[in-house]
């Protein structure tokens, strides 16, 4: 070697940008292969960086830097790691900085910072870099369906299109995250690299449900379910018509929905009549083609005396089901019971003082409007309460106007008023049997589904009376559902302080109510409506079948969360002890959209309602009082600020998936789903195959050698480079790269004559292994 000669220097940097932003790297080679850090940096004429105290005599005489091989373009997805790589030749030990946006900050090599230079020896035998692509999805799927309906009977096509970073793909369905679907005498299933489906000639009902398409490649996966429903006509009627609120021309029948309404939605009923004794036995008269709640007022072709028979049935998009059981023959009544009730209308008396006429008593309570006395007339000596306003505002005389319009057994009355310079007072009827839900305690006081369902239906005539005046109560709730002595079973409805007149064109917003029972209309600020107490019902219902507060949580916040979302359950011993009718009158009531709830006269006609008379008895069992205690004795707490809140119910309330803020983990695989999911790798694993073998090369001594070839396999192989048999380690001028689409190199800088030789690369993984060679040839 002629020592006079300049030598040629070559340095390899690559450049790892980090997704977080860091400085750039600012570097120095040195002969012995070192690196190290210059915070100070000049050009010489050639554009070599070289330190300040270099001879400028010496420069002159060197080889300016070439780019062997130059950086590329990068794009990748934001998040994503960088990797920049170039390969630098030139006279004497080089130094290099990186610019980003012509920005050149330094940090030291050796720092632990994300941005870094590949100089450390390492063996290639075993490690090469393997350098990543881009964060694309490894399968996206192309507009696939969500839902796909069809009739019983008709064919069903479920087509996914998709498109996959890489070939092959393998593909399977699964149906109900169950059953993996094959090619069979009743569905086809094919797949290509960018499409999948399942075909049903001829479908049934049992062909309803989730199908999952899971899509692999050797990348990853990715899934996309689709909901097929098989539409078939809904089965008859669950339960045959129920008769109730029977006279002279008319009468109600109600019945219970379909057990199963064929995959759609039932969209009415048919109502068909045959009278006794008349024509043959199969002649029925359609009375009602489009009714669409599960009871309806017959008040036409009805006579006197004569004898019925009704059915029912259901119809949906499909068709039209079978007629329900019939109902009991049902003899129509002679005469028509009237019964009138007299009430006297309440003008305020301005000249008096309440305490004219009444003496005042004891309190009986408070409340933000004011407070409430026992009143006793000084002449007859009737009990009465009296409501003294705190302030004499409009609303005040707007609850005497209303209660002049509620004239009604169920209801409480108003039965004087005195508006005085020093006060307003309300004279009401004084209901001595106290709140209902303090006696559904007593031991003596029988508590059971038929007792529950005759209060909820005193509540709902005297709400239909209520809303027949197109007024809405706006605080029904136990507080307000008193008994009206303290031996019978009458109830009446109080405390009209925020009711209001709904008026056509004057939507009612309001914000004020007990959280625990106030609609998810109120909550949200949304307009109300009748139904808006309907709701408040539902939950009145729902205390007194179960005992606890459907929508309580431990602060009012959780309390309105829970509304809104209209999540509840029953537990496990209500469920058991509850009939299917109370359940499904419940979930009539707490519909979140108040359009769908029931309003008091079809909550009348429900048949849990109706099979509690006295045309239709039946046994039920004792409910649970310790539960109502439990409950009665919290909301005292919580009156003294001394709540102790139900907080195992809410524990296992929160831990539903549907519950808000629970954890909803998606249902895991069958293990025969999981078997078939696992398999999808298998049909894509291959053994190591060359697509591009080496080639022999032959390079000057000095300059720059970079042996390439491509291996394809799966799982991805492990590379290994032997040189003349041995294993070829890394260093400062030898570093091996393996790129995601397979292809392996070698560059090996400032070539001597002893890198000549048999280069080989090997690739295995456990389904093989494969190796190609080439010879490379350093010139001296």
């Amino acid at each position: 070697m002629d020592e006079r000669k300049p030598r040629t220097f070559v340095s390899t940097f690559h450049l790892t940008l980090k997704s977080q932003t860091t400085p750039v790297i600012r570097t120095k080679k040195t002969e012995n292969g070192q690196a190290t850090k210059k915070t100070l940096m000049g050009h010489n004429k050639l554009g070599v960086s070289a330190v300040t105290d270099v001879k400028e005599t010496e420069v002159r005489s060197l080889d300016g830097p070439h780019f062997q091989t130059p950086l590329n373009d990068c794009t990748i997805s934001a998040g994503s790691d960088a990797v920049f790589q170039a390969v630098i030749t030139g006279s004497r030990p080089l130094s290099a900085s990186w610019l980003h946006n012509e920005n050149v900050p330094t940090i030291d090599v050796d720092s632990n910072q994300k941005l870094h230079r590949e100089s450390e020896s390492t063996d290639l035998a075993s490690t090469p870099k393997r350098l990543g692509s881009s964060e694309e999805p490894p399968v996206e799927f192309l507009e696939p369906p969500e839902q796909v309906e069809v009739r019983v009977g008709e064919p069903a096509s479920l087509l996914c299109d998709f498109r996959s970073r890489s070939t092959p793909v393998a593909c399977c369905w699964i149906f109900n995250r169950d059953n993996v679907l094959e090619q069979g005498p009743r569905m086809s299933v094919s797949s290509s690299e960018s499409r999948s489906s399942v075909q049903i000639p001829q479908t049934c009902s049992g062909d309803t449900g989730s199908y999952t398409l899971v899509v692999r490649n050797r990348q990853g996966s990715a899934q996309h379910t689709v909901s097929l429903s098989v539409v078939d006509r809904p089965e008859p009627p669950a339960s045959h018509p129920v008769v109730s609120q029977l006279s002279t021309q008319s009468l109600v029948l109600s019945w219970m929905g379909p057990s199963y309404d064929g995959g759609s939605a039932v969209q009415g009923y048919i109502v068909e009549m045959r009278q006794e004794g008349l024509g043959e036995l199969d002649s029925w008269t359609q009375v009602a083609s489009r009714c669409k709640s599960t009871s309806y007022q017959v008040s036409a072709g009805l006579e006197p005396q004569a004898q019925y028979r009704f059915r029912v049935r259901a119809y949906n998009s499909a068709g039209v089901s079978e007629p329900s059981l019939q109902s009991d023959c049902v003899t129509m009544s002679e005469t028509k019971e009237e019964k009138k009730e007299t009430y006297a209308t309440v003008t305020i008396d301005t000249k008096h003082k309440v305490r004219d006429h009444y003496n005042v008593l004891e309190k009986l309570g408070f409340g933000k409007f004011g407070q409430v006395f026992k009143l006793s007339h000084k002449e007859s000596g009737q009990v009465c309460a009296g409501k003294f306003f705190k302030s004499k505002t409009s609303a005040a005389r707007q609850e005497i106007k209303l209660m002049n319009r509620l004239h009604h057994p169920r209801l409480v009355q108003c039965l004087a008023a005195y508006d005085t310079r020093s006060e307003l007072v309300m004279v009401m009827e004084y209901i001595a049997g106290g709140e209902l839900f303090e006696r559904l305690v007593d031991d003596n006081f029988e508590h059971t589904e038929l007792t529950s369902a005759r209060y909820v239906r005193q509540i709902l005539e005297g709400m239909q009376f209520v809303h027949k005046q197109n007024i809405v109560h706006l605080d029904l709730k136990p507080e307000n559902i008193v008994c009206v002595d303290t031996t019978g079973t009458q109830i009446k409805i109080i405390d009209f302080g925020l009711a209001s007149t709904l008026e056509e064109g004057k939507p009612l917003l309001v914000m004020h109510g007990t959280p625990e029972y106030v609609a998810p209309e109120v909550i949200n600020y949304e307009p109300v409506s009748l139904k808006t107490d309907m709701w408040s019902i539902g939950v009145i219902c729902f205390l007194l079948l179960c005992s606890e507060s459907p929508f309580q949580g431990n602060t009012d916040h959780e309390t309105y969360a829970l509304v809104t979302a209209a999540h509840y359950q029953f537990d496990e011993e209500s469920s058991e002890v509850l009939s299917d009718q109370a359940k499904d009158f419940i979930r009539a009531l707490l519909q979140k959209d108040q359009r769908c709830r029931l309003s008091c006269t079809e909550a009348l006609y429900h048949p849990w309602i109706v099979s509690f008379t006295p045309l239709s008895r039946r046994q039920t069992k004792s409910l649970n009082k310790k539960k109502m205690r439990r409950f009665l004795a919290k909301r005292k707490w919580k009156k003294t600020g001394k709540a102790v809140l139900a907080l195992q119910r809410m524990s296992n309330l929160s831990s539903r998936p549907d519950s808000p803020g629970g954890l909803s983990e998606e249902p895991c695989w069958s293990p025969a789903a999981e078997e078939a999911i696992q398999s999808l790798d298998k049909q894509l694993q291959s053994e190591p195959r060359f697509q591009q073998p080496l080639k022999d090369v032959a390079f000057p001594r000095g300059a720059t050698a970079n042996l390439t070839c491509r291996v394809h396999g799966y799982p991805l192989p492990e590379v290994k480079w032997l040189h003349n048999e041995m294993p070829v380690c890394g260093s400062s001028r030898v570093t091996a790269t393996v790129q995601d689409d397979g292809t392996c190199s070698l560059v090996l800088s400032d070539l001597e004559p002893s890198d000549s030789g048999v280069y080989v690369c090997g690739a295995s993984n456990k389904v093989g292994q494969a190796m190609c060679s080439a010879q490379l040839r350093v010139s001296k």
